[in-house]
């Protein structure tokens, strides 16, 4: 898909400029998609982590590895 495709607003684009975001528009978007996913999975993972600690913490794991 390229961005001419897309139906954006009226932006005053030179043809190399256009090509600049067809080139990296894609690039900048899977990068935006990836720091959200590690943002959610490290969000994810504190509050796994604070649950634990909170509800029982090591003598949980204490249980489990006996």
């Amino acid at each position: 898909m390229k961005l001419s495709d897309i139906a954006l607003p009226n932006f005053e684009l030179s043809s190399g400029q256009r090509e600049t975001l067809d080139k990296y528009l894609p690039l900048i978007i899977a990068a935006l998609i990836v720091w959200l996913a590690a943002r959610g999975m490290r969000r994810i993972f504190w509050t796994v982590f604070g649950l634990f600690w909170a509800f029982g913490g090591m003598s949980t794991l204490r249980h489990l590895l006996h």
